[in-house]
């Protein structure tokens, strides 16, 4: 063999010696590392509430929380907590400014606290325009009820006699909700504030303190289907979606007949819309929010989670993270005077 060939067998040789052994480091080294994974695996990832135990929220938080982890990279320790005051202001104004920004830390917002900064609420110190957002498991019915055994059964019927209602307090939709059916429809709810969470108002209904409140149906069917299926109350009124299983009930928008309120009314029940939503605060990694919305939305499809859901009569009809934020970009694209009128209501 001339010297020219030898050469070139032996480069031939050593190209080939090189692909097979590239193709064997692409065929059995590591897989590329996923880093949302990474950072996941062993940590405790909590889940906060701004209100107490027992209420529907509690019961969102918890479900979502015991399902989402088996589908977020790396699985993380599910931690609900409970962080009550000034019906979840206090807890999101807390995610807002001080937790951990990594994504460690989940936030269920009360859906009225948005429509607080949208109207120039005292107290504030998020922006729910810089939230990121994740999604909610439906949009929220409200509702007014009543204990059947006072009698009120109708809207009619609580325009004609005094109806003690019990509230968490004068920043939060079981105040607003009543206080604005006075203004606009001409019923006589007294308000009584101070309780809680809703576990407390409920049992201050069975005890007699009180003879209404203002409730989400779907709380109403997940933590007092007794009240239901015994025919305890009676729901006078519902805002939001129209719902089949709430025949010949009202809905709010119907009764409102000035232009002006109505228009009014849908910016202070503009929660409804937007469910019960979760969210990280601002600056959270964008790959790792991304995941845990991919993780939601699998969730949802989950035979746990659906089973469990059913359970305990949670509604799921997705609100995604696109139209959370197209209902708070709607809501402060409102008109201020609007807005202004609203306020009123936000004590």
């Amino acid at each position: 063999m001339s010297r020219f060939n030898l050469r070139a067998a032996l480069v031939a040789s050593s190209m080939l010696s090189l692909s097979v052994g590239l193709g064997s480091g692409l065929g059995s080294g590591p897989a590329f590392a996923d880093p949302v994974e990474d950072f996941y695996k062993g940590k405790t990832m909590n889940f906060l509430v701004g209100v107490s135990a027992g209420g529907g929220y509690d019961i969102d938080l918890r479900l979502v929380a015991r399902h989402i982890v088996k589908y977020i990279p790396g699985k993380p320790t599910p931690v609900p907590q409970n962080m009550t005051g000034a019906t979840g202001l206090v807890m999101a104004n807390y995610v807002y400014k001080v937790a951990p920004r990594d994504g460690t830390t989940v936030a269920l917002i009360q859906n009225g606290l948005p429509t607080f900064q949208a109207v120039g609420k005292e107290g504030v110190q998020f922006d729910a325009r810089q939230l990121q957002w994740i999604g909610s498991l439906a949009p929220t019915v409200e509702t007014m009820l009543t204990w059947k055994e006072t009698g009120v059964r109708t809207v009619d019927d609580a325009k004609k006699r005094e109806v003690i209602v019990g509230s968490n307090g004068a920043s939060g939709i079981t105040y607003m909700y009543p206080l604005m059916m006075n203004e606009m429809l001409g019923t006589k709810f007294k308000m009584v504030t101070g309780y809680p969470g809703s576990g407390a108002l409920n049992l201050a209904i069975e005890r007699g303190e009180v003879e209404g409140r203002n409730n989400s149906w779907s709380s109403v069917k997940s933590s007092k289907p007794d009240w239901l299926r015994d025919d305890k109350v009676s729901i006078l009124v519902y805002s939001g979606p129209r719902q089949d299983d709430l025949p010949g009930v009202p809905n709010l928008d119907d009764l409102i007949l000035d232009s002006d309120n109505r228009q009014v009314s849908r910016v202070v029940t503009a929660g409804n819309r937007l469910g019960r939503p979760f969210a990280f605060a601002p600056d959270v990694p964008i790959e790792r929010v991304n995941a845990v919305r991919a993780a939601f939305v699998k969730m949802l499809d989950d035979p746990d989670f659906k089973k469990e859901a059913a359970a305990v009569q949670v509604d799921v009809q997705l609100v995604d993270h696109i139209v959370l934020k197209k209902v708070i970009d709607d809501l402060f694209a409102v008109p201020e005077p609007l807005k202004i009128r609203a306020r009123k209501y936000f004590n």
